[in-house]
């Protein structure tokens, strides 16, 4: 049975995986503040993003500017596992992330569906739980142009 603690535990992780989907979602990029540890590690690689090391200002330029492609988008997260030792958890989390990518003047937007894992390492703060690493795992692209945005991690075909 869990004792009280783990259940806030998972709840206020379960809050924190919330708020980036909603920070991402309505582009309050400084509600990252709140979200990630200052030395945090964001890694977007597999995406074709860069990788992060301590510079959360720069995290929040990057989306800012890259989600301006986007008409609209959604991160959808759940079923998450949670490992929680102490003031530290390993979680990961399911995000099923409709994006509608704009294509210029001349042209309609295009749906497509990203399915990934978020996998984070997050820490008990005095502020409270705050991810310390994220690193995105890349299940499907579904609709993009040319198959995956350019950069993006090549994981081969099928047999």
């Amino acid at each position: 049975m869990l004792s009280q603690q783990e259940i806030s535990d998972r709840l206020e992780l379960q809050d924190l995986l919330a708020a980036y989907s909603h920070a991402l979602d309505g582009r309050d990029w400084d509600a990252f503040d709140d979200i990630f540890t200052a030395d945090a590690i964001v890694d977007y690689t597999v995406m074709g993003g860069p990788r992060f090391e301590a510079d959360i200002p720069a995290v929040k330029a990057y989306l800012e500017e890259t989600m301006k492609l986007m008409v609209s988008y959604q991160h959808l997260v759940g079923t998450s596992r949670f490992r929680i030792d102490g003031d530290e958890a390993d979680v990961r989390t399911y995000c099923f992330n409709p994006m509608v990518l704009n294509l210029g003047a001349d042209r309609d937007p295009l749906v497509f569906f990203v399915g990934l894992w978020y996998r984070d390492r997050c820490v008990r703060t005095a502020d409270g739980w705050r991810i310390g690493e994220r690193v995105e795992e890349l299940s499907y692209f579904h609709n993009f142009p040319g198959g995956r945005p350019p950069g993006a991690a090549d994981f081969g075909t099928w047999p």
